[in-house]
């Protein structure tokens, strides 16, 4: 699992636009995806920190808290810009940060509130997108408004990690589950 910082020397013009869409409105906003105990899923608006050291949250006691210290799994996801359908998401693992420097820091910079019961988490990436979308022109619901530019980034580790035992990625087409989710890539 890659983090922010090393997905963004990666990628740094995706990171960017990634980033300018999570930050569109000031502080960063979006909606967090974490699992359920039952393993279903749960959305939550949050307003994510992202710096040149990494991707972080701050999650108050609430389920989705719970659902990142029991299964740190996460997708996020920008909120939609006024003027346009460009969107943004990256998915990975959550970790709570527990060095106190380095939680006090991000908090400046978040300028979290130091009375609130929250925990700091960092996100790690394993996949980023980006999809631009030219509007050309205003037509009828269902009508092609113009074309999509989608940016896909993997984690090179992580497609490693998830290929065969030689290292080499599966090539199978993808198993689509009932939400459209290669079924193939394993859970934990």
């Amino acid at each position: 699992m890659a983090s922010w910082s090393e997905f963004a020397a990666d990628e740094p013009r995706l990171a960017d636009g990634i980033r300018l869409l999570m930050q569109q409105y000031g502080p960063g906003f979006g909606y967090l995806a974490t699992v359920r105990a039952d393993g279903g899923p749960r959305v939550h608006p949050v307003c994510p920190v992202i710096t040149d050291e990494g991707l972080f949250c701050f999650v108050v006691d609430s389920p989705k808290r719970r659902d990142l210290e029991r299964d740190g799994r996460y997708a996020l996801h920008s909120f939609p810009p006024e003027e346009t359908d460009d969107e943004a998401y990256v998915a990975g693992r959550a970790q709570p940060v527990t060095d106190p420097a380095r939680v006090a820091r991000v908090a400046r910079l978040g300028r979290a509130a130091p009375q609130v019961d929250w925990r700091l988490f960092e996100f790690s990436v394993d996949v980023a997108m980006l999809t631009r979308r030219d509007q050309g022109g205003l037509g009828q619901p269902g009508e092609g408004h113009g074309s999509s530019a989608v940016q896909v980034w993997l984690d090179p580790v992580a497609a490693r990690r998830s290929g065969d035992a030689t290292g080499v990625p599966d090539r199978r087409p993808a198993r689509r589950g009932r939400h459209g989710f290669d079924t193939r890539r394993p859970a934990a």
